[in-house]
């Protein structure tokens, strides 16, 4: 009987250290863990690196720094800030929805070429409208391959140097909720030629001062690719107009055509292809390094160029693994020149390989490596985005 005491006193002193523990709990703050803020360098999905957070921030950038390896020019390297505005709609339709883009960078090579560029695409007025800026100065080391006229340089080329200050203004309007654009831009350009070349060769000392080209260049885009950067559906079709004209601040009388024709099919799940088309067309007075070159993976740059040139090139991308892809590619190329000693003309052909991976898969971007072979050897180029690509 002595132990009901004890047992009460026990109870009431573990009731009255529940309660106070109770009330002490009361008193203080509940304590709610935040949540971890999303990776800027990689995806929630897979864990895997993908900068589409960093592309959504007000600032969102992609430094880029790419190796020039550009058998023209030599190697060198290029160094680019790309600036991404926030996609406001991500499941906008084809052609719409898209990022604006911004650059600013510069370039040098082992052969002496250097310059800088600034560039801005945006759209406007609910995606109706698309402007376009860009300025760049540089000069440019390159060899003289006589354009188609002068057969004795095809395989003896001169030495020479662009130098060039350039500015281009655009503007496109959306034909109501179509894909189709029509364009106006202008384009000014100031060019000094210095050639290091023996003075008995006819025509060339013609080529070398100063000149300026100055004109207008209307167009006409289609548009349906599902992604701009790195495509797997859709069309893009555009012609160009050059019309450079003494009134508009050229030096001489000339016209430029471009038309090009890229189509892009899925295959199966994650296996598509691209097929591009591109002509450029050329007329009157045009200074030599305005005419149109065949411009393809594994082809020097102005090396093969003419009054007249078309291309072909077909690619297959395939995303084996993840955001891990390898693509497949090849080409043809032809110039035509109508000179003083007849017509000529100039077919080539390359093929390569390359492989991709999926950098920012919000934005669809992918960037790799490709390597070509061609008729002058070989060269490797790395891409951000697609090898075609059209802003």
């Amino acid at each position: 009987m002595k132990r009901a005491p004890s047992r009460l006193l026990c109870c009431a002193l573990l009731s009255g250290a529940l309660l106070g523990a109770e009330a002490m709990a009361a008193d203080e703050p509940v304590v709610t863990p935040k949540p971890e803020k999303p990776s800027r360098i990689r995806s929630p999905d897979d864990g895997q690196l993908d900068i589409s957070g960093f592309l959504d921030e007000a600032y969102g950038f992609v430094p880029l720094v790419v190796p020039i390896t550009e058998p023209a020019v030599g190697i060198g390297g290029a160094a680019a800030l790309i600036f991404i505005d926030k996609q406001k709609n991500a499941d906008a339709g084809a052609g719409f929805g898209r990022p604006n883009l911004s650059i600013v960078g510069a370039l040098g090579t082992d052969n002496g070429t250097q310059g800088a560029f600034a560039g801005d695409i945006r759209h406007w007025l609910d995606d109706r409208v698309k402007t376009m800026v860009g300025v760049m100065r540089a000069s440019v080391n390159l060899d003289f391959y006589g354009s188609g006229r002068i057969p004795s340089l095809q395989d003896n080329p001169r030495a020479y140097n662009l130098d060039t200050e350039a500015g281009l203004v655009r503007g496109q309007f959306r034909i109501g909720q179509s894909p189709v654009w029509l364009g106006l831009g202008y384009v000014l350009a100031t060019t000094k030629t210095r050639f290091d070349i023996a003075p008995d060769i006819p025509g060339l000392p013609d080529l070398q001062g100063e000149s300026r080209v100055g004109g207008v260049l209307p167009s006409v885009t289609f548009d349906s690719r599902d992604n701009v950067f790195t495509p797997t559906a859709g069309n893009y079709a555009e012609v160009t107009a050059g019309l450079f004209d003494k009134s508009l601040g050229s030096d001489t009388d000339f016209q430029r055509v471009s038309l090009t024709g890229i189509h892009y099919q899925p295959l199966a799940r994650h296996l598509s292809l691209g097929v591009l088309a591109n002509s450029v067309l050329s007329y009157g007075d045009v200074p030599f390094y305005l005419r149109p070159f065949i411009n393809m993976r594994g082809v020097q740059a102005m090396r093969y160029q003419g009054d007249k040139m078309a291309q072909v090139e077909a690619e297959v991308r395939w995303q084996f693994h993840g955001r891990y892809s390898v693509v497949g590619f090849g080409g043809f190329g032809a110039t035509r020149t109508d000179g003083p000693n007849g017509r000529s003309s100039r077919n080539v052909g390359a093929v390569g390989a390359g492989f991709r991976y999926e950098i920012a898969r919000k934005y669809g971007l992918h960037m790799g490596i490709d390597v070509a072979r061609g008729p002058d050897g070989t060269a490797w180029y790395v891409q951000f985005g697609s090898a075609w690509a059209r802003p």
